[in-house]
């Protein structure tokens, strides 16, 4: 079997609601899906999330070869981008074509890949995620009641600008869960995405934990600051976690060797063999790991093989425009399927006569860092959300 081209294409998440974090709101809820497919002389075709930033160069390191050599494959395309730096959307575009590799080698062997990566149960504990900051305290409650529906008794909520604003919310969301759970105290999780100075983290968690018992704080300052995540750990209760945006092992070995994470996490967009990497280090220093991703299908295949898997990300309850998954959410679990593969089948057609594609980056949004993030004396006032684009 021979890897004989690839083809790029963006689809859709429509949440049909706001969404977005301390950063910003995408006020239509329509967030870009970048995919690659890669084909074979076999006809085997699979499927990878993520950018497709300088495609060309890093599939030239795979083309016409085997695709089953996958983690071969995965350093060989390391290799190609040692020189301009294979971190940020470079390393998500590795990682969507490995994930593509993975695919295939599991729908070549028949199997769905949680069973070919050794994988024996495939339910995979999940926690909500709605990147909820854009909500009135009315719409954040219904979409809780939602996930609880299915069966989730875990959610992250999207902070960081207003402590007040921040407690309320959280004990809107706890009361939702823990009438769901029947009195069961759920989990609790803030995600402020790198908003914080050191200080600021300490105070902020340190006056919700006089109320609310926190299962992590995610990314309460910069990502790279392994001695400030430490000093932050060192000042609360709460777990720290962060990872989601650490491309690569070198990246990771700072913060553990300081002891500066808790929770090790690591975004879809990067790659099955990347997360297998990531998921050995953190076990080798007795540390979960975390998947990241609105469409984390792949690493939650991972996830089902690594013994340090605590729970995975559930964003939004559908997929994106064009895809099918075989997997369902129940009892707070994602239950995986036995397709071949990964269990994503693409409807091409759908996808390029949609009627409404997603800008491929708009001038405002969650990916744009605040000019004061980190600096800011007071608390937003209002209500306490970034400002929404224009629908």
């Amino acid at each position: 079997m021979r890897i004989t081209g690839y083809r790029t294409m963006t689809t859709v998440q429509e949440w049909g609601r706001p969404v977005g974090d301390v950063n910003g709101v995408f006020a239509d809820g329509a967030v870009p899906v970048p995919l690659v497919l890669v084909d074979t002389d076999e006809g085997i075709t699979g499927v990878g999330l993520g950018p497709h930033v300088e495609i060309e160069a890093v599939f030239a390191a795979i083309e016409g070869e085997d695709p089953r050599s996958v983690t071969a494959l995965y350093d060989r395309m390391l290799r190609r981008t040692f020189k301009a730096g294979h971190a940020g959307a470079v390393f998500g575009t590795i990682g969507a074509l490995d994930t593509a590799l993975w695919d295939i080698k599991a729908q070549a062997a028949g199997e769905p890949l949680w069973r070919l990566l050794g994988g024996r149960d495939r339910q995979v504990p999940a926690y909500a995620s709605g990147l909820d900051i854009g909500l009135t305290d009315d719409e954040l409650v219904a979409v809780h009641q939602e996930y609880a529906r299915h069966g989730l008794r875990a959610a992250k909520l999207k902070g960081g600008l207003d402590i007040e604003r921040d407690r309320h919310r959280l004990t809107l969301v706890r009361d939702v869960l823990t009438e769901a759970g029947h009195g069961a105290r759920p989990g609790l999780m803030l995600d402020v995405n790198e908003a914080w100075t050191r200080k600021q983290a300490v105070r902020h968690v340190c006056e919700l934990e006089r109320a609310l018992d926190l299962t992590w704080i995610e990314e309460p300052v910069r990502r790279w600051d392994a001695e400030g995540l430490a000093a932050v750990g060192r000042g609360i209760r709460a777990s720290v976690a962060t990872g989601e945006n650490l491309t690569g092992l070198e990246q990771f070995r700072p913060l553990l060797a300081a002891g500066a994470v808790d929770i090790v996490q690591t975004a879809v967009v990067w790659g099955v063999s990347h997360f297998l990497r990531v998921a050995a280090l953190a076990h080798a220093h007795d540390l979960p790991v975390s998947p990241i991703g609105a469409t984390p299908v792949p690493l939650l295949h991972a996830a089902t093989s690594v013994p340090n898997h605590l729970a995975s990300e559930l964003q939004d309850l559908h997929p994106p425009r064009g895809l099918s998954l075989d997997l369902h959410i129940e009892d707070g679990a994602f239950i995986l399927g036995d397709s071949p593969g990964l269990g994503i089948t693409i409807d091409e057609r759908t996808i390029d006569t949609s009627a409404r594609h997603p800008a491929t980056r708009a001038a405002e949004g969650p990916h744009i860092r605040p000019e004061h993030a980190g600096r800011r004396l007071l608390a937003v006032t209002g209500n306490s959300c970034p400002a929404r684009r224009p629908g």
